[in-house]
């Protein structure tokens, strides 16, 4: 699927380039990138970006009109010299035109265009997201309140996370970072003798460095990206107007592990984003062999493995999509930081995270508190609510399915009631498994008609002709197990009105209270008629 010039704009932007114009909309999608001196042979280009490199101003408009025949999607030129000929010539052509600031060396540029384009996608699927580090870049500094770089051993930066908003923030060292250029060897010669190197290479430590004004350089956060002994890169965190979240060290060690399976899977293609999601959604729902999936992940078969769902409650398609598709981001950094082997994927409308070797206690603090944050801070993100579902814990990765559908089946429950008494956004199977038992029974009379009592039928009938409410009054009876005063409180009526109800109810729908098998049938059915009425009145 090819890249949008929304999708690369929404990555890369300042301070590397700005749109002049745009005259077909910013979701022209490129099928790659070249690079074109204005003295090369012309050449076909179909929908590709190509960096105009040799010319700038007035000398480029030439160049700009030949991409247009050649078929580009859009041209990137140095921002130099009169930019009003540009802009008209683009526009004329209704050829995109990106202008790049002088100091950016087109090397730079290209490696980080290439980066996005390779990681491909228009954000429109979720699975090619999961590899995407400028996505990762930028959840890293929504989750900590900081400035995000990614870089590798060498000091190259992979990604980094927009900061539009924050310009005036983006110290010396960023700049010069993105740009292609080292930062002040002064600095560089410090943290070398602080050691700083030398600890993100060791281990998964994050290094706090102390803001040092005189060199223009903000306080930092940092965290090696490693695989195994092996380091990758660092993820580089700037303070900005605001001091770090409370958790961003907690963040950062969860975002160098999903970093390191993104670079890893860069360098090697395999396996690769498509086949990572694929087989994890393979092992939730059965279809993947446990062992598999063990021996691509370098898991243990046999740990104990437990899901947790997380859906999205958003009415409008087009915002549920994108909202699944940011909370798959926020889920992955925050399953690896509680588990480092964790696997997640986006199935339908739901993200999944398969946490690997957990107490046999699910519900135990810190995977609630997890999924909570996650919960929490997805709506933030998205403006829309976010639930959790726990599943129970299996004895092995062939138990993923069964976990997988408690979870599913918490979130079911939650959901109808959203958020009401039954655990609000985030649910443990076993604590809500007699609503969910329930809700299944339910679900079952509701689909069979033809077992349902004729006097509930009568009394359903009744309460829409005569706009009473008996088979709400007799449920709240059942419910307090014929307690008349408990039951009145709950509705807040009197108890002589709540007897005469049940009389009536009785009367009408020729119930058998009396008799133990009848009275629970009758309980069962009449929550079924309640909650299909209630259904109905929703709208």
């Amino acid at each position: 699927m090819d890249t949008t010039l929304r999708r690369l704009l929404g990555a890369l932007g300042e301070p590397l380039v700005e749109v002049a114009v745009a005259p077909a909309g910013l979701d022209v999608p490129l099928a790659g990138l070249s690079i074109v001196d204005p003295d090369d042979e012309p050449d076909r280009h179909p929908g590709q970006l190509v960096l105009l490199i040799g010319a700038r101003g007035r000398d480029a408009v030439a160049a700009v009109h030949a991409q247009a025949r050649s078929g580009a999607a859009a041209v990137a030129v140095k921002a130099g010299g009169a930019v009003d000929p540009l802009r008209s010539a683009a526009a004329d052509a209704g050829l995109a035109l990106l202008l790049v600031r002088p100091d950016v060396r087109w090397e730079r540029l290209e490696s980080l265009a290439r980066d996005v384009l390779d990681d491909g996608g228009s954000g429109e699927d979720v699975a090619d997201r999961e590899g995407d580090l400028f996505s990762l870049a930028q959840t890293v500094a929504l989750l900590t309140g900081g400035i995000v770089s990614i870089e590798d051993t060498a000091s190259r930066v992979l990604a980094y996370s927009r900061s539009d908003s924050d310009t005036a923030q983006v110290d010396e060292l960023r700049r010069r970072s993105i740009l292609g250029r080292q930062g002040p060897e002064v600095y560089l010669r410090m943290l070398r003798e602080w050691g700083v190197f030398d600890r993100l290479r060791a281990g998964e430590d994050v290094v706090e460095i102390d803001e040092h004004a005189e060199l223009g350089i903000r306080r930092r956060l940092a965290v090696g990206i490693h695989a195994g002994q092996r380091q990758l890169g660092t993820i580089w965190v700037q303070e900005g107007a605001s001091p770090f979240a409370e958790r961003a060290a907690e963040v950062m060690l969860g975002a160098a592990r999903v970093a390191a399976g993104h670079i890893v899977r860069r360098r090697s293609r395999a396996p690769g984003a498509r086949f990572r999601h694929d087989l994890v959604a393979g092992l939730l729902d059965g279809r993947a062999s446990p062992g598999l999936v063990a021996g691509t992940f370098g898991l243990d078969e046999h740990t104990t493995a437990l899901v947790v769902a997380f859906a999205v409650r958003a009415d409008d398609s087009a915002v549920h999509e994108l909202s699944v598709a940011e909370l798959s981001d926020v889920v992955s950094v925050h399953a690896a930081t509680y588990r480092r082997a964790a696997l997640t994927a986006a199935v339908g409308a739901r993200v999944y995270a398969v946490l690997p070797d957990v107490p046999r206690d699910q519900a135990e603090g810190a995977l609630t508190a997890m999924c909570t944050e996650v919960v929490t801070i997805a709506r933030r993100r998205t403006g829309v609510r976010v639930q959790a579902g726990i599943g129970s814990a299996a004895a092995g990765l062939a138990g993923v399915p069964g976990s997988r559908g408690e979870a599913d089946r918490v979130l079911d429950v939650i959901g109808d009631v959203m958020g009401g008494d039954v655990g609000g956004d985030v649910a443990v199977f076993a604590d809500i498994r007699a609503e969910v038992l329930l809700t299944q029974t339910l679900g079952l009379l509701a689909a069979s008609p033809d077992l349902r009592d004729p006097g509930v039928a009568r009394l359903v009938e009744y309460d829409k002709e005569h706009r009473t409410d008996l088979v709400g009054s007799v449920v709240a009876w059942l419910d307090a197990m014929g307690d008349v005063r408990a039951a009145a409180k709950r509705l807040t009526v009197h108890p002589n009105t709540l007897r005469y109800r049940v009389r009536r109810a009785v009367a009408v729908g020729g119930l058998r209270l009396g008799d133990p098998r009848t009275r629970l049938v009758l309980h069962l059915q009449l929550l079924t008629a309640e909650r299909e009425m209630g259904d109905r009145r929703a709208p």
